[in-house]
């Protein structure tokens, strides 16, 4: 058994399993919604290219050039000497058609950032709040998810009625919001959230092992116990490839590696995605299990690192990401993405087929029948984290095999981790709720939850969710704006 064989393969199967169709292993239908994509499509291409697979894929995207564009590179890839799978690649602007049997729906899409995430950035911080990358959690995050969860209920009504037996899989963020939606609006999904946070995070504890025991190690040698919600994720155990890595982890958090501070100069040059670990050793110091999502994810859920603007969170390794670099990125030409279609095609890049650092396709080969495969997913919990809510999307292990996903039971938490979690969960949730008729006065109840709003007085908190929610109106149709007493108190205010 790949990855986790170790220790987490131990833990006792929660009740409930995520079971779908066992895929074909020679061919089968892929339908990708948000085809357009600049970088998640050209790196499944690759991915896809270089595995044993074959079949259809269709390209969904409004923006239906960009959908052409990267079915034009799919299938230029598809004709070098290198290229293994036997893939053909079509686009589309019909979602329906993309659905049509599909065997595997992929979900990945973003709004123009220039209209949205500056928002979610700038709008916050005229208020104190210096969130580091108001993607998924506190008041950008919410209102990310409040644009995106509509769109998604439609998404999995149109499954259940085209391929309600493919396994979707979404990528979009916020995570734990989406593919709660998705389960809210068709609970009979085969719906999996994907994050490679954790991923990550075992990619550190393999070069820590490195460094400081001498094992030679990657990824597939470390095994740890994850739980927790999206970006929120905890373990209390990790091994590589049979050795506690726990003694060590307790030894590097209470001595240099653990307690490093950095002044703001010392992050001009780095990148937003640069990571210290220094959050996540002090929160281990604190309460004894350690976090295993990016500390620029970290420190929006537990947000006494975001107190004191930007000296205070640079003081432990974080920086901001901007709504500048928002803005730049959605531009290849002025990005750093890895990703250009077009230079590719033109021959102004040079191409390298590479696969991806992801594992859709371990998982995708293990569904099919190959080597059973544990890997961290989002599913509702049903049992998997015993003190957390059952129905919310958690963040788990979970053993794929022939046909099936099911989620490992993680145990539970002391008593002030659950608190930092639960939460976030009620926020989660009361979210899902409203969006069940647009109610606008409910959500706002769950912004007011969020800990990097409770720094405001509630009126305070109001003029911001109002404020948010003019800047963003185009792209909340779905919610009653009309009829929330919410936003005509905060015109009155």
């Amino acid at each position: 058994m790949n990855m986790d064989r170790n220790r987490s393969t131990r833990r006792s199967v929660s009740s409930r399993a995520t079971a779908g169709n066992r895929l074909e292993t020679d061919e089968f239908t892929v339908a990708y919604v948000g085809g357009g994509s600049r970088q998640w499509v050209p790196n499944l291409v690759q991915d896809l290219a270089l595995s044993t697979f074959g079949g259809e894929v269709r390209l969904y995207d409004p923006d239906v050039e960009s959908a052409e564009r990267n079915a034009a590179f799919g299938n230029w890839v598809q004709e070098r000497d290198d290229a293994v799978g036997d893939w053909e690649y079509a686009a589309t602007d019909d979602l329906a058609d993309a659905l049509d049997g599909a065997d595997v729906v992929l979900l990945s899409t973003q709004y123009d950032p220039t209209e949205t995430f500056v928002h979610d950035l700038d709008i916050p911080a005229s208020y104190g709040i210096y969130g580091a990358v108001a993607a998924t959690i506190g008041p950008g995050g919410i209102f990310r998810a409040m644009r995106t969860i509509p769109v998604y209920r439609r998404f999995a009504a149109a499954i259940r009625e085209h391929c309600p037996d493919a396994w979707v899989f979404n990528f979009t963020n916020p995570v734990h919001f989406v593919t709660r939606a998705l389960y809210d609006e068709f609970p009979e999904i085969n719906a999996v959230g994907m994050c490679h946070e954790v991923l990550h995070g075992r990619d550190r504890l393999a070069s820590l092992a490195g460094e400081h025991l001498d094992i030679d190690a990657d990824r597939s040698d470390i095994s740890v116990n994850v739980k927790g919600i999206n970006h929120f994720t905890w373990i209390d155990e990790a091994y590589c490839d049979g050795v506690d890595l726990w003694p060590l982890l307790d030894e590097l958090a209470r001595g240099e590696e653990g307690n490093r501070a950095y002044e703001p100069a010392d992050l001009d040059d780095a990148s937003p995605f640069t990571d210290s670990w220094q959050v996540s050793w002090e929160l281990y110091r604190r309460f004894g299990l350690l976090p295993l999502a990016g500390d620029r994810h970290v420190v929006e859920y537990a947000t006494w690192f975001l107190q004191g603007g930007r000296e205070a969170l640079n003081r432990w390794g974080v920086k901001r990401t901007g709504s500048d670099f928002r803005a730049k990125h959605w531009t290849p030409a002025e990005s750093d993405q890895t990703t250009d279609v077009e230079a590719w095609l033109s021959g102004e890049r040079e191409f390298d087929l590479t696969a991806s650092d992801e594992v859709l396709l371990d998982i995708l080969d293990a569904l099919a029948g190959g080597e059973p495969f544990v890997t961290n997913v989002n599913l509702p919990n049903r049992g998997q984290i015993e003190d957390l809510e059952s129905g919310t999307v958690v963040e788990t292990n979970a053993l794929v095999s022939a046909g099936e996903i099911r989620p490992l039971s993680a145990g539970g938490f002391p008593r002030p981790v659950r608190s930092l979690l639960s939460t976030h969960v009620d926020t989660i949730e009361t979210v899902i709720e409203a969006s069940r008729d647009g109610d606008v006065d409910r959500a706002f109840q769950g912004f007011l939850l969020d800990p990097q709003v409770r720094t405001l007085q509630t009126e305070e908190a109001r003029e911001l969710f109002a404020e948010l929610a003019a800047a963003e109106e185009r792209f909340l149709d779905d919610w009653r704006l009309d009829d929330a007493a919410t936003l005509a108190a905060a015109d009155a205010y």
